[in-house]
């Protein structure tokens, strides 16, 4: 049939021939890229894409949401937009022995109380980069970066120059999110490495590096000239199922048009979960792309429901992951690094060496213990073997793990060399160092005179966890602390009033322009509001991570209430005291290090200074808040016969209660089974209400 002229076309016809022609070529594309069978010739492809787009440019009101020329597009202004995930992406649990794989699936037993079949999915573990398509319609809205798992960065318009990605899918939930990895197979990674090195061009350390920095590029033409591929398996927001199994899930999506992993298998039990792990394992080297484990995950999804999650994994998968790399290289230099908490960390400097596909020049020594051959309780390791400068040392990762040194080939030890001897004092600052008894490392007393802990602590401060300020990065941060701008976090949101303007404004710095001065100021402006676990997470107190910070804020509610709480309590002793270790996952090393930071006075005065220029949000109320204990501090104690205890911490907290380890002037409910002990008569002396099991379950309505 002969083409009609585009200048010669009607409305009607312009319409009819655009819906062809991103027929034609989303086929041709699936053809070329993940059937590695073209269809077309490169000059027809070439030649239908050009009448594409001059139809659209004399029809501009026609252009297509699935046009083919989106999937090059233009480059984006600025750096990415963010995406608030529906469901969270979050990580997995790792696991690196066979005991390990049998102690999760009894774990899941336990949790379930489940006696019957349980079977598990097994699939190989991608080495690349997770990313989240959302689908309306059956048409491509919206592609995500997992970022913080909470919010990730908006790559729709290069997410549509990937060939594996269907830009529309028929027979589909209205709403489907579907999530898995992008990744680079070997031989395009080898012919991409080639091409940059003739440009003179950096090249790559790895396929999953070059994955991510393809992915994340501000011209989609750039991404659309990388060789990117995509396994699907995972899924997030839905307006409906897709099975009732996590395999027929995985089914359904491939019949959907998306590319899975065809050694995906279900395994019912953990002697089974292994045989594919070992199988998987003996094809790694010949698979063509990265993998780096196993992730093994409870097949029936109305289980992995009720397994739920932990704050950042979920309980019903685990990835088992392979044996570390090694490799030999040379020790050149012990350095010592002083971090935000004042802990001395000896790295090891290296003869650079190439170790799993990355080329490795530092290594972690833990501490003093572990270079002198002893662990934390005194007792040999590497038989007894200490580490010198100078030695041969065997170096092993296991994927994103810091590199660790692993041997050491006394045959190789210089005859002069010596025994490493630890600073006694801080290489930063010159104060004394030291290692206080139960401690494994030694600790710098200089405090907030220690650069070194200044500059870390605000690193802390601006991490993706913590402020996560775009344009004000640890290279930033580093140089106005040494300039004397930031000596504080309370000194970032003063910034733009003493360097916005006049002689010394931040815009006339080296590096710095007119816009990328307004960008930060935007950015630091734009963070003033912020979540009550974040700011809690950034103060950098020692022991409280992401999770505990979580739990905190959860509690809390409110900076007010968490700010009066421990500025009243003392370690040790007070209602204050008893509330917070009463909180599930506080213990008293993490409750004295936080009432210890609010009591230092130096430490309170730059806290004060900070959240003067905040605003600080509520905790969002988990749960229902139509809940019956929504709001309530419930403790359970005994034996619970209907359901396990971490089951039923699990669905409290989902009807909005906060669960506490023990029993407070602050608890409302406890949860009695039998062989409850000093908890029940703490409650009775407290005024408690106890009711047991079935009162429980009759109160949240699960009778």
């Amino acid at each position: 049939m002969s083409e009609i002229a585009i200048e010669a076309m009607t409305e009607d016809q312009a319409r009819a021939e655009l819906a062809r022609l991103a027929q034609v070529l989303a086929q041709a594309n699936h053809a070329y890229h993940t059937l590695d069978a073209p269809e077309i010739t490169d000059a027809e492809y070439d030649r239908l894409k050009a009448r594409n787009a001059a139809i659209e440019v004399r029809f501009p009101t026609l252009k297509r949401p699935d046009s083919p020329t989106e999937q090059v597009g233009g480059a984006l202004a600025e750096g990415f937009s963010k995406v608030r995930h529906e469901v969270r992406m979050l990580s997995l649990e790792n696991a690196f022995h066979d005991e390990d794989v049998a102690e999760f699936a009894d774990r899941v037993r336990k949790y379930l109380n489940h006696q019957g079949d349980l079977d598990f999915t097994a699939e190989p573990k991608i080495d690349g980069l997770s990313l989240s398509l959302r689908y309306e319609g059956g048409r491509l809205v919206q592609a995500a970066t997992r970022g913080d798992g909470a919010v990730g960065e908006n790559v729709t318009e290069n997410a549509r120059t990937i060939a594996d990605l269907p830009q529309n899918i028929s027979g589909a939930p209205d709403v489907l999110e579907v999530r898995g990895e992008v990744y680079m197979a070997h031989e395009d990674f080898a012919a991409l490495n080639e091409r940059q090195a003739a440009r003179g061009e950096r090249t790559f350390a790895n396929p999953r590096n070059a994955a991510a920095g393809s992915l994340r590029q501000l011209d989609p033409e750039v991404t659309r000239s990388r060789p990117l591929r995509f396994f699907a398996y995972a899924w997030g927001a839905l307006s409906e199922p897709l099975a009732a199994t996590q395999f027929g899930a995985i089914e359904r999506l491939a019949a959907l048009g998306f590319v899975t992993n065809p050694l995906t298998r279900l395994c019912s039990s953990p002697g089974e979960m292994l045989e594919v792990y070992r199988e998987i394992e003996a094809q790694r080297a010949t698979l063509g792309y990265d993998i780096d484990g196993v992730v093994y995950k409870v097949n029936d999804l109305a289980l992995q429901r009720r397994l739920g999650f932990r704050s950042a994994t979920p309980r019903w998968a685990i990835a088992h992951k392979f044996p570390a790399e090694l490799a030999w290289t040379r020790l050149e230099a012990i350095d010592i690094q002083v971090g935000r908490t004042g802990a001395l960390s000896p790295v090891a400097r290296l003869t650079p060496v190439t170790v799993g596909g990355v080329v490795v020049a530092n290594a972690t020594l833990h501490n003093e213990d572990y270079i002198a051959g002893r662990d934390s309780r005194g007792q040999p390791i590497r038989e007894g073997r200490d580490i010198r400068v100078g030695d041969w040392v065997q170096v092993f990762r296991a994927g994103d793990v810091i590199p660790k040194i692993k041997e050491i080939d006394l045959s190789r030890r210089p005859a002069e060399s010596e025994p490493f001897r630890f600073p006694e004092t801080c290489p930063e600052c010159g104060s004394t160092a030291l290692r206080e008894p139960g401690d494994a490392v030694h600790r710098c007393t200089g405090g907030l005179i220690c650069p070194a802990q200044a500059v870390e602590r605000l690193k802390h401060f601006v991490s993706r966890a913590a402020f996560d300020i775009e344009g004000l990065g640890a290279k930033q941060i580093e140089a106005f602390y040494k300039d004397g701008w930031i000596r504080e976090p309370a000194d970032i949101f003063t910034l733009e009033a003493r360097f916005g303007s006049g002689p010394r404004q931040l815009r006339n710095r080296e590096g710095w322009g007119p816009k990328s001065a307004a960008n930060l100021f935007a950015a630091i402006e734009e963070k003033r509001n912020i979540p009550l676990n974040r700011l809690i997470f950034a103060l950098g107190i020692r022991h409280v991570g992401e999770s505990a910070s979580a739990l905190l804020a959860g509690h809390y509610g409110t900076w007010a209430a968490f700010e009066t709480a421990m500025t009243h309590a003392s370690p040790g002793a007070g209602p204050e005291w008893e509330e917070l270790i009463a909180i599930n996952g506080v213990g008293a090393v993490m409750a004295t290090s936080v009432i210890t930071t609010f009591h230092q006075e130096a430490e309170r005065r730059a806290i004060d200074a900070l959240v003067a220029h905040l605003e600080v949000q509520e905790a969002p109320r988990r749960g229902s808040v139509e809940s019956p204990v929504a709001g309530k501090t419930v403790v359970f104690t005994g034996t619970l016969e209907r359901m396990t205890r971490a089951e039923a911490k699990a669905r409290a907290e989902e009807l909005g209660a906060k669960v506490a380890g023990s029993v407070s002037a602050k608890t409302d409910i406890l949860v009695a089974g039998p062989g409850a002990g000093s908890k029940a008569k703490k409650a009775a002396e407290l005024g408690v209400e106890v009711i047991d099991e079935d009162a429980w379950l009759a109160l949240i309505g699960a009778l």
